[in-house]
């Protein structure tokens, strides 16, 4: 670390990767500038100890860019752009074991299903998120957004939020960028192991729903019990339904209905004792030096089991409203199920990290795995008249999602004087498999004096029902960024060009059946459990067989891909003292398409194709208008693609809302203006106060929207005309040293931090006379306002998020105790169907408790984290409401959590 040795107090900031923070690592360093001449100003120790380690698009930028100010506390303040930074520490402190319950913490940021990352309320299609400044295919292939909670907060040196955009990102940036950096080359060798335990109010030790399945479930892998069975496999690839007829005879349909796994995918039991959640990690990285080379390993492996319960109500309406009625009009219920559901989750991830410095050149190579299944058994039981009038139904399913990513990337940053290059380049393949998603429907009736529950798999309400999926992605990304420094000129300035390629290439297959009988089914046999009923003696004995619908719910394959050319142009100057500008433009070109697939020779359906090219500029202005005070404003366009799911016409179930989804092959994509301006104050070490304003306008918004399929809401996607957003955010964060206030060994070099965050949101919907949308399904032109009513917020957006973090910490020694208070205000899921309001869910306020205490025992290291989460007891609530009636579309109890974990380096 050098001193500055310059009159001025104006100090360096080497960036060793483009103007968010710089990759591989920003090291707080002070250089001599020419044109700062004053007196001597020694740097705070505390600088010295601020290493960051970010990796991210635009290599080493062009070197130095000169920044003044007394002192440089926070790693935020070097930023070119309006950033948010997690550091290890931060992460830690939080006690999350995934990034995306860290992430939840960052102002203006808002986890939607513990997994899914919203920034500043906007939908998640608008939330970008990178790996070491490279994209990340989602191992939950339905979404092209990343769930987040797939990665362990043990494998990350830092993760940034950039929510102003810079030209050197890819142009689908609507709230911000998430970009999360792998640990590369260790500051010292460790091993460290840690295992955990914990429990749930509502699902730990109480009572739950299993299934068999196979022996290896508890892992997330399946042991043969799911494997599709040959017959089955030829007829799918013989390009014909599986019905009796020319294809196939009445017995190969028979023989092939009897091969399927019956009791172990179909037999749902009670589990009165749930067992608790359970983790394990392992984390070990070395270093060697070599000369003038430095060689590093970074390896991890996690694995975590947990179970969730949940029970509660599903409900819904088929009252059409029109907007002359919505003053009195309420709300009926037509489907209304209790129900009861348990997952069972397991993620095993691994990640081996690579890492070289030679010089001023450094490169990473990572490999990541992620094999993260969700094995599910859900009962409901009630009535839904709009479908079966006057019939109570129970109905059970089960299901097995198993969904795997493999990444490979590598990283190259090297500097040369005053020229800079980054080369990257990385392959990803993403799959998900959901063998035997079944559905059995069983009737309550009366006649004959019978009093319970049948299943003659034909009348109303009576059926059985089962569906094989599919699914596999393939992501090629590379990219080359070069960046000069110009020297000698009337002030500091410095360029960077880059160039960026992706390519998407997925294949999706889902196959549906229904079994029926040839013959009517006794009523002793339509009484019998879901295993005995579907079993090889009734098959052969009452010709139950399967009857391939796949080609009635909507495409049964299709083939997607996304292609992007990019390349970019950025100056970064300081025309004059302490005024800095980062501007320039991209430029992509996207060709996007998704085919749907007939397997069956009928007329193929539309093809989606959106083919474009974009110009993208951006420019960003900080003002240091004092030594630790600054200004940044900033204006910029982007866009937002739909997403795969989004625009192909096949029916999958969502696992995060119970519900059926299906595509809107006529979607088009979006495009956004963004400005934003925000005062920053950085008053001492880790300490700060920011407060921001952002508006935000976007052409053609894709919005979820809710249509009733045969009495069931099944979600799709259409644009809206157009909509605005414009907020406010706050930040502070304050360090009070106990010392000071009492005696005592207990405060000695103890500090107190208070941390608070708030973000305000309005987003509105612009619906005027004569908009129009495309009719899902129909490619019809219709009125916007048939979907969209002017002044509706964005889905998913909360108009206020608000966090509270209170602590303790030991500066000497790891002893932290932290309270984490979290709020988000009510937020629409979809619009209503047949006019009716919105779907919203309340995610209320949380309450977390979190204690990590290092302790020495035999001369090893441990951490013991004693973690309580929702201790407020927050359920989720999703429900329509209208002049005092209310719909519970997906209620149901949360629990509180408990967790002791124990880890020790070594």
């Amino acid at each position: 670390m050098k001193l500055a040795s310059t009159s001025s107090i104006r100090f360096g900031i080497l960036l060793l990767a483009s103007t968010v923070l710089a990759g591989p690592a920003v090291l707080a360093q002070v250089s001599q500038s020419p044109q700062s001449p004053g007196p001597q100003s020694p740097l705070p120790a505390e600088v010295e100890d601020e290493t960051l380690e970010v990796s991210v698009p635009g290599g080493g930028g062009s070197g130095e860019i000169v920044v003044i100010g007394r002192r440089i506390p926070n790693s935020i303040r070097v930023s070119r752009e309006v950033v948010s930074v997690l550091t290890q520490a931060d992460i830690a402190r939080t006690g999350e074991g995934d990034i995306a319950g860290a992430l939840q913490r960052v102002t203006g940021l808002s986890v939607v299903g513990g997994r899914f990352v919203y920034v500043r309320g906007l939908g998640e299609r608008y939330s970008l998120a990178l790996l070491n400044g490279l994209p990340i295919p989602s191992p939950d292939p339905l979404r092209r957004v990343v769930p987040l909670d797939i990665f362990p907060t043990s494998i990350l040196a830092s993760s940034v939020v950039q929510k102003s955009y810079s030209v050197n990102f890819p142009g689908e940036f609507g709230g911000g960028v998430i970009n999360l950096t792998t640990r590369a080359i260790p500051a010292e060798s460790f091993l460290t192991i840690g295992s955990s335990v914990g429990g749930n109010t509502v699902t730990t030790n109480e009572l739950g729903l299993v299934y068999g399945g196979g022996r290896f479930d508890g892992f997330g892998y399946d042991d043969g019990t799911r494997r599709i069975p040959n017959g089955l496999q030829d007829a799918q690839a013989s390009g014909r339904l599986l019905v009796p007829g020319a294809d196939f005879s009445f017995r190969q349909v028979q023989d092939i209905t009897a091969s399927l796994s019956n009791a172990p995918t179909t037999l749902i039991q009670r589990n009165f004792s749930v067992q608790p959640n359970a983790s394990f990690d392992l984390a070990a990285g070395h270093t060697w030096d070599v000369d003038d080379l430095r060689f590093g390993v970074v390896a991890n492996l996690g694995w975590k089991n947990n179970w969730q319960t949940k029970s509660g109500l599903q409900q819904n309406s088929s009252t059409f409203i029109p907007a002359s009625a919505q003053a009195t009009a309420t709300l009926g219920i037509n489907q209304d199920y209790d129900f009861l559901a348990t997952e069972n989750r397991a993620v095993l991830n691994g990640l081996l990290g690579l890492g070289l410095e030679f010089g001023e050149h450094r490169i990473r190579i990572n490999n990541v795995y992620v094999h993260d299944t969700i094995k599910e058994a859900r009962i409901q039981d009630g009535i839904n008249d709009a479908a079966f009038t006057d019939v109570r139904v129970n109905r059970s399913n089960t299901a097995w999602f198993e969904r795997q990513l493999i990444q490979t990337q590598a990283v190259g940053e090297f500097r040369f004087d005053n020229i800079s290059l980054d080369l990257r380049g990385t392959y990803a393949n993403s799959k998900r498999l959901s063998p035997y998603e079944r559905e059995i429907s069983y009737a309550f009736t009366t006649d004959l004096g019978i009093n319970d529950f049948i299943n003659d798999l034909r009348s109303p309400g009576q059926s059985a029902r089962v569906a094989f999926s599919r699914l596999n992605e393939n992501v090629y990304g590379a990219g080359a960024d070069l960046g000069y420094k110009v020297e000698g000129g009337p002030f500091p300035m410095k360029f960077t060009v880059g160039y960026a390629y992706s390519d998407n290439q997925r294949s999706s297959v889902r196959r549906d059946y229904r079994y029926q009988s040839a013959n009517a089914l006794p009523i002793s046999v339509a009484q019998q459990r879901p295993d005995f009923l579907l079993s090889d003696f009734n098959v052969y004995t009452y010709g139950i067989i399967l009857n391939e619908t796949s080609a009635t719910a909507g495409a049964a394959r299709y083939d997607a891909g996304l292609t992007v050319h990019a390349g970019y142009g950025m100056v970064e100057l300081e025309p004059t003292d302490g005024v800095q500008i980062n501007t320039g433009v991209r430029f992509e070109n996207g060709d996007q398409f998704v085919a749907p697939i007939d397997l069956f020779g009928g007329t193929p359906p539309t093809i989606s194709t959106i083919k474009r090219n974009y110009w993208l500029p951006a420019a960003t202005i900080t003002w240091n208008f004092a030594e630790d005070m600054q200004l940044r404003f900033s204006a910029s366009k982007t866009i937002a693609r739909p997403q795969f799911r989004e625009l192909a016409p096949q029916v999958y179930l969502d696992t995060e809302t119970d519900r059926e989804s299906r595509g809107n092959q006529f979607l088009i994509d979006s495009q956004l203006i963004n400005a934003e301006a925000r005062y920053e104050w950085y008053f001492g070490r880790d300490e700060r106060f920011t407060i921001s304003g952002f508006w935000k306008k976007i052409d053609r918004p894709i919005e979820t929207v809710v249509s009733l399929q045969s009495g069931f809401i099944q979600t799709t996607f259409a644009n809206a005309p157009e909509a605005e957003l414009y907020g406010v955010e706050a930040d502070v964060q304050k360090y009070l040293p106990l010392d000071a206030i009492s005696e005592g060994a207990f405060f000695d070099g103890r500090r107190f931090l208070i941390g608070a965050n708030y973000t305000f949101t309005n987003s509105k919907i612009k619906v005027r006379d004569g908009d129009t949308t495309i009719f899902p399904f129909t490619g019809q032109i219709v009125p916007a306002s048939n979907f969209f009513r002017d002044g509706q917020p964005l889905t998913g957006q909360s108009d206020h998020i608000a966090n509270l973090q209170l602590g303790f910490s030991d500066q000497d020694s790891l002893s932290e105790q932290t309270i984490l208070l979290n709020y988000a205000s009510n937020r629409a899921t979809s619009r209503g169907p047949d006019g009716q309001p919105d779907l919203i869910e309340k995610p209320g306020m949380r309450l977390d408790v979190v204690i990590r205490q290092g302790l020495r025992l035999a001369g090893v290291d441990l951490e013991l984290k004693l973690e309580g989460r929702n201790l407020t007891n927050v359920r989720y609530q999703e429900f329509q409401s209208l002049n005092g009636s209310r719909v519970d579309n997906n209620t149901f109890q949360l629990g509180r959590s408990f967790t002791a974990g124990l880890a020790a380096t070594f």
